[in-house]
């Protein structure tokens, strides 16, 4: 699994991406899942997904199902906290001071879970059910695989339903 991330738009960026790793020239024809999770019917066996917030871009690319999300920080509305959050996701975090910082990680881990099953936000976030982790570290849950990321002003996530390894950190181009 290969993920970058980098300021700029994110279809480029799997562009880029896909001709580094597999020598594509240019990306392929993408088609959409019911759902909207987009594939490449002429090469399924090549799994991606991509996040954009503000002017950032993340992007993954492996062998399994994957999902990506990248925001940047910034505030949102009051109560935000207690309407994405289940009740001890809500007590994780406000045991490690609350903050939005926390918020986000913990909301890209929802949003990188909805798009690596395919499922999108169709259930209430606080539904959506996620290992509790600290920027850089991993976790399993109901057989998928987690990744939390952070940077300076953003928080990330990655979702795997295979096993192959996480890298060691998103890959800033």
């Amino acid at each position: 699994m290969e993920l970058w991330l980098r300021r700029g738009e994110a279809w480029p960026l799997l562009e880029e991406l896909l001709r580094a790793l597999l020598g594509w020239p240019e990306l392929p024809p993408v088609a959409r899942t019911p759902q909207g999770k987009p594939w490449f019917p002429d090469a399924p066996e090549v799994h991606f997904n991509l996040s954009h917030s503000g002017g950032l871009a993340l992007c993954g690319v492996g062998e399994a199902p994957l999902g990506v999300d990248v925001e940047e920080l910034r505030p949102r509305r009051p109560g935000l906290d207690r309407y994405v959050l289940s009740d001890g996701e809500y007590a994780w975090y406000t045991g490690q001071g609350g903050g939005w910082e926390n918020l986000y990680t913990l909301w890209t881990l929802k949003e990188a879970r909805v798009k690596c099953t395919g499922a999108g936000l169709r259930t209430a976030p606080r539904d959506i059910r996620v290992p509790l982790l600290r920027p850089g570290e991993t976790g399993e849950l109901e057989g998928l695989r987690f990744m939390a990321c952070a940077g300076p002003g953003w928080r990330g996530a990655v979702c795997t339903a295979g096993e192959e390894p996480f890298p060691g950190a998103v890959r800033q181009v």
